[in-house]
């Protein structure tokens, strides 16, 4: 087995001084993450217009694209991806629920094949800490099978959900780094 080695690093004063800027930003990322889960359903259709935005402003630079290669081969590519990027988009501006829906049970696809490969692989190939692995590949298939047996229910409240939870352990990783900065100042 390999030793574990600790590196050190030098923080910057001008990073260290400003801790808590970065104790206000996981403050705000924490709160915002609890906002998303208690009102999951609002953040579920906000990420899909949001998405769905995003995918028509694509589909406008993929269309300057196609303009500005002219005929050479490149232009179908990027006609063809300014009309998908269009369409997708909008279709989760205009009807952003069953967007959330049809993006859930591909999550929930996702989830199943993920954690039945990651289960199977652990098995079969007994790593270090295969247990562990195993473990996650429980927990994820698990997962997989409680949004699709909710769908098309969870169509509506799983994304807010899940993206509640990012932005509460990005908020808790951005409080401990401050706390970690006051305390190295």
């Amino acid at each position: 087995m390999a030793d574990t080695q600790a590196f050190a690093v030098q923080i910057p004063a001008e990073i260290v001084q400003y801790w808590g800027w970065f104790l206000a930003l996981g403050l705000g990322l924490l709160a915002l993450g609890v906002a998303a889960i208690a009102r999951s359903f609002t953040a579920t259709v906000a990420t899909m217009l949001f998405f769905g935005w995003l995918l028509l402003l694509a589909s406008g630079i993929e269309v300057a694209q196609a303009v500005l290669v002219g005929h050479w081969a490149g232009f179908f590519h990027h006609a063809l991806a300014a009309i998908l990027f269009g369409v997708f988009g909008l279709l989760l501006v205009t009807r952003p629920l069953i967007g959330a829906e049809a993006l859930t049970f591909v999550m929930a696809l996702f989830f199943l094949i993920g954690g039945l490969f990651q289960l199977v692989g652990s098995l079969f190939v007994a790593l270090p800490g295969w247990g562990w692995q195993a473990l996650d590949g429980l927990i994820t298939l698990a997962l997989g099978a409680m949004v699709l047996a909710q769908w098309p229910a969870s169509g509506l409240w799983v994304i807010g959900v899940f993206i509640g939870i990012d932005l509460v352990f990005y908020g808790l990783a951005w409080i401990a780094l401050a706390l970690g900065l006051r305390s190295a100042g």
